[in-house]
Order: C-alpha cells, then sequence, then structure tokens
C-alpha cells in the first residue's frame, strides 16, 4: 500500500511537469534579435517609436528615396564625431547609380541599414482610421524586391530586421506583416520638427532648418528625460525645391547634443539588450 502511494505521487508529479511545460510560451514564428521589455520601449500603433527613456542615447535615423544631396556631408559629420546612425533606403534609392558609391560608404563605415520599401508605397489612409490600401501580398512582395536590390549590390552587410514604413505612416495590420516577415516596424519620437527637413519652400506645410533645430532643443528641454531613447528622424536628400537644407546644420546639432552628454548608437544598439529579453 505503502509503495502504491509512492508511485502514485511520482505519476502526479511527471504530470504535473508536463503541463506546466505546456504552459510555457513558444518562441515567436520568425524570432529576431532579443528587444528591450514592454516597459522600456513606447508604441503607437504597434510600431516601436522611443527606446529606454533611462539610456542618454539618440538613434539618429535617415530615409532615403528620391535625393541624396546631404549624404556626403552627414556621413562626415557622423565620422567626426564618431558616431553611428541608421539609414533605410527605397528600391529606386538602391537602384539610382549615382547613389551607390554613398550606399558603399554607409556600409563601410558601419551604420545600420535597411529597406524602407522597394516603390515607396502607401500602406493606409491618412483618415484616423488608416484603412490598409494594399494587399498582404502586394506587401511581401514590395518588401522581397528592397532586400533582393541591398543584396545585388554585394555589401558586407545585408538589411537589418527593423524597418521604417515608407511616409512613416501604417497600421497594426502592416505591422503584423512586417512581423510575419521577420521585420520590426520602428518610426520617429513624436515631439521635434526633425521629420520635416524636407518640405519645400514654395508648399505651405514649409518648415525652416532653424525651426527644426529650435524644436530639438526645446524637446530636450522640456522632456523630463531629454532625448532619452529618441529615434530622431531626417532624411538624406531634399531635393531641388528647398534650398534651406538641413544637413548643413547637422555638424551643429551633434556639436550640441554630443555636450549634453548623448551617444549616437544604431537603432538595434538602442532597442536591443541582452539583458533585457
Amino acid at each position: 500500500m505503502k509503495n502504491s502511494f509512492h508511485i502514485g505521487f511520482i505519476i502526479l508529479l511527471i504530470v504535473g511537469a508536463f503541463l506546466l511545460a505546456g504552459c510555457r510560451e513558444l518562441p515567436a514564428k520568425n524570432h529576431v534579435a532579443p528587444t528591450l521589455g514592454q516597459n522600456r520601449v513606447q508604441r503607437v500603433n504597434g510600431g516601436i517609436i522611443r527606446g529606454d527613456q533611462t539610456r542618454k542615447a539618440i538613434a539618429v535615423a535617415f530615409t532615403g528615396h528620391e535625393f541624396a544631396e546631404g549624404g556626403e556631408t552627414i556621413l562626415g559629420e557622423l565620422k567626426k564625431h564618431t558616431a553611428k546612425a541608421s539609414f533605410f533606403l527605397t528600391g529606386a534609392f538602391l537602384t539610382n547609380v549615382t547613389f551607390q558609391p554613398l550606399v558603399n560608404r554607409i556600409a563601410a563605415d558601419g551604420h545600420y541599414l535597411s529597406v524602407h520599401s522597394d516603390k515607396h508605397l502607401l500602406y493606409c489612409s491618412w483618415e484616423k482610421e488608416r484603412k490598409t490600401l494594399i494587399t498582404r501580398a502586394q506587401f511581401q512582395s514590395d518588401l522581397e524586391e528592397n532586400i533582393q536590390r541591398f543584396k545585388a549590390l554585394g555589401l558586407a552587410q545585408q538589411p537589418g530586421h527593423y524597418f521604417i514604413p515608407p511616409f512613416e505612416h501604417y497600421n497594426q495590420q502592416i505591422v503584423d506583416w512586417a512581423d510575419e516577415m521577420g521585420l520590426t516596424v520602428i518610426n520617429f519620437t513624436p515631439g521635434t520638427r526633425s521629420n520635416a527637413d524636407y518640405t519645400e519652400e514654395a508648399e505651405k506645410n514649409f518648415v525652416s532648418s532653424q525651426t527644426v533645430f529650435d524644436s530639438i532643443v526645446k524637446r530636450e528641454r522640456d522632456d523630463p528625460h531629454g532625448l532619452n531613447g529618441f529615434i530622431l528622424l531626417l532624411h538624406i536628400g531634399s531635393g531641388p525645391g528647398r534650398a534651406d537644407k538641413f544637413h548643413t546644420r547637422f555638424g551643429e546639432l551633434l556639436d550640441y547634443l554630443s555636450g549634453k552628454g548623448y551617444e549616437f548608437v544604431r537603432v538595434d544598439e538602442l532597442l536591443e539588450s541582452k539583458g533585457h529579453p
């Protein structure tokens, strides 16, 4: 009787162990590098918009599609300040032969490179509902083509898994589709006018470089966390419609922020931490 009790007790322990194992969370289907815990990043519509606010680090992110007149100045200032940045490039940018030396230098300098849509598609409407305007097949095909453009260049560095959507505009469905492809949607941290550095003088939405610069200074001063964990979005080029080029102030901006004690890191360095899975 005593032995039967012991055998039954052992069986219960084994069954319980199996049940507990079954309750554990399975790894994601498309596992990517570990990111900071949910309480250490901010999200909007499913996309990450800010990293760890306890760390005095900024990820400067550049998108490129049609223009690149600021590229050499930007890379020169980054090198001068021993800073790293992140570049999100469309297929149109990558296949423009005049831009290829710039892409090669970005990779050689160790900056982050990733996709920005092959054809710079508008994924969803501008209304509050953000209705999806493309099919999943169109979304996937376009991004796969963008990735192939990178591979065709034979760069030592292949595109990373962080992804800024074209127009910096997306919804939860786009985030989900990207996740299924092993891509993580990120976007700029709101609160400055940095993302308006492409606007043209003749347009109603024009924002001057001085206004852009002042907005960054103001946000750094007014935010309780300064610019800690910020994803600061700028453009590699703004085209002939804008004479007031912000890239001419980029070195000044790095001077100012480095003087405040910030380090400039790649987005993967900002958002990933092996200590915080």
